[in-house]
Order: C-alpha cells, then structure tokens, then sequence
C-alpha cells in the first residue's frame, strides 16, 4: 500500500494541516487550505487540499471538490498578481496511483509557468487524432458509468428519503 492511503496518522497533508509538521500557507478556511509546495515546479507552486482526510476523488463530495476549484480559481489570480513570474498557470490533480498520486490525500497542484522554466509534459506513444467512431465508443462507455455512479451516489439519500 502506498505511503499515506493507510490513513491521517501517516499522511504527510495531514501532518502539514495539523501543524505537526511545519507549512508555509497561502490560504485556509473550514473545508480546505492552500500551502507552498516543499520541492516547487516553479517558486509559487501550492497545494490546495481538504482539510479533512480525503484520499482518492471518489471519496470527495462534489461540493468539496468544487470549493477546491474556486480556491485554486482565486489562488491563481493572486500567482498573476504576485510578482513571481508568472505567464500561465497549471493545475494539476493526480487521482491514484497509475495516475501518479504518491500521497493519498487528495490535492490540486497550482504552479506558475513562464517561457523557459524547463518544464514540460511529454504526450505518450499513444497521442493522436482518434475516428470518431472509437471517441463516440468510448463516450458511450463513459455515459453508461456515469449513470451508474450518480445511481450509486443518490441512493443513500433516496433511503433517507431524499428523493432530489
């Protein structure tokens, strides 16, 4: 099991929220909080993270989910304004492990970017113009599952009675 999937007393995001371990924050409030990245991409690079122990997406209500979007939609137009360079911004959310997450405490990565900065991302073997018949196979595929996980999501709320 990857370090930190175990649970908060091994998280390192936790360890940083509670202040058992030193962070250096930008932003915070009752959900989420917004702090300084120990091995930036680029001086200004954060992490916006839930407050609370949260490792994959799946495990993240929605409307925390988009709380972290608007804060990160805030936090990058404070980098423009900063004065750390800053011509661009990336964010960048690593959802399990083949997806490269290795730490399981869900969080968003805001970085600067600028002409030059040698950063870059590399597109696999696999990157190129697809038929539209394999894209509408899999939008389908896509479709279906999503049915699925919103039936998933609302039945707890249908047997309380929720019937939204």
């Amino acid at each position: 099991m990857p370090e930190s999937e175990s649970g908060r007393g091994e998280c390192i995001i936790c360890k940083l929220l509670d202040g058992s371990e030193p962070a250096s924050f930008v932003y915070r409030d009752d959900d989420c909080s917004a702090f300084m990245d120990i091995q930036p991409i680029n001086a200004g690079h954060m992490l916006v993270a839930p407050n609370n122990h949260v490792p994959l997406m799946d495990n993240l209500p929605a409307d925390a989910a988009a709380h972290l979007m608007r804060i990160a939609h805030m936090l990058a137009a404070a980098l423009r304004e900063s004065g750390l360079p800053c011509a661009g911004v990336n964010m960048f959310l690593a959802d399990g492990e083949a997806a490269g997450q290795e730490v399981f405490h869900v969080h968003l990565h805001l970085f600067p970017r600028y002409h030059g900065d040698g950063f870059g991302l590399r597109f696999g073997p696999d990157y190129f113009k697809r038929e539209r018949a394999e894209l509408d196979e899999a939008a389908g595929r896509i479709r279906q599952a999503l049915v699925r996980t919103t039936q998933k999501q609302s039945a707890p709320n249908e047997a309380q009675g929720d019937a939204r």
